[in-house]
């Protein structure tokens, strides 16, 4: 979901829909689909946890977690089409379209997706015997020798550099009052919400959240519940266009000077200009910005305004 990951919808979303060529390959509909180019198509593939049944019969992929260890993946659910095709089958598909003179038999691959673990194998040293390891309960790990404390270097030991200072893009140097972070809440992954509630801090039912220290909150007679308006700022320290509205405070303890808003609602005060000079990402954790309270709602002849 490319357009909510994305820093700076203001100017992301209309280059998005000025691409000449737009493909997605996807399992359900999200706000990308929506960024219409000129050229637009969608190719539904099957999910996970559906039955991807190829010419040798049901496959299984291979999955990595964060704890380096590599299982195999088999769907149990009926399709939701028969017309439903693999991500695999798709990319091989489209590989033998446009190269009808390749040496590499897509179609035996895809008919047992067992061949491309062998393909990966003999490209990477860490998948010996690929396809006999996945297939142990749990699978197995990919080995990470510093983690074991061994130290593949001429001397067998751990070897350390000075640090000369990190590369920070001058215009975060200067003084700003309030730094955002943007954070996740505990039951989401990427830009996927599964649920509105943030067992982390203490948040249900919502997102449109602004934490800030209970110093900060103080020093500006702050109340958990109150509403603010928050407004990126520039290098220079000046209000931008970029703002978000009508959050709620919530008081919780984290770093003086900062405030923290959730992913990726909080985007639109990312300038897309803003980024780490060698990796490109955006600055989703540094953004300078200034807060003012929401005025207190009017009550006029008893109804409130």
């Amino acid at each position: 979901n490319l357009a909510e990951a994305i820093s700076d919808p203001q100017v992301t979303f209309p280059a998005m829909r000025n691409l000449d060529l737009v493909v997605h390959m996807a399992t359900k509909l999200n706000r990308s689909h929506l960024l219409l180019g000129k050229h637009n198509y969608i190719l539904p593939v099957l999910g996970r946890t559906e039955t991807d049944v190829q010419a040798s019969g049901e496959q299984s992929i291979t999955v990595e977690d964060s704890m380096s260890m590599v299982h195999a993946s088999r769907g149990m659910l009926q399709p939701a089409s028969p017309h439903l095709r693999s991500e695999p089958a798709i990319v091989a598909g489209l590989a033998k379209a446009t190269l009808p003179e390749t040496v590499v038999n897509w179609d035996k691959m895809i008919g047992d997706y067992s061949f491309i673990r062998d393909a990966i194998e003999a490209v990477f040293p860490a998948f010996a015997n690929f396809n006999e390891r996945v297939k142990q309960p749990g699978g197995f790990r990919l080995r990470n020798s510093a983690s074991e404390r061994v130290w593949n270097t001429p001397s067998g030991k751990a070897q350390f550099k000075v640090m000369q200072g990190i590369n920070e893009d001058p215009r975060s140097l200067k003084c700003h009052d309030l730094v955002l972070t943007t954070l996740r809440s505990h039951d989401q992954y990427n830009t996927t919400l599964y649920g509105l509630n943030d067992r982390y801090r203490g948040v249900t039912g919502r997102r449109d959240v602004l934490f800030i220290n209970p110093d900060e909150a103080e020093k500006r007679e702050l109340r958990m519940g109150d509403q603010v308006n928050v407004t990126a700022l520039d290098a220079d320290g000046k209000p931008t266009s970029r703002r978000l509205h009508n959050l709620t405070v919530v008081v919780i303890d984290m770093a003086p000077g900062s405030v923290g808003a959730y992913y990726p609602e909080a985007n639109v005060l990312v300038p897309l200009d803003s980024h780490d000079t060698q990796s490109g990402i955006p600055a989703y954790k540094s953004i300078p910005i200034a807060m003012e309270r929401v005025a207190e709602p009017v009550i006029t002849s008893g109804a409130r305004r």
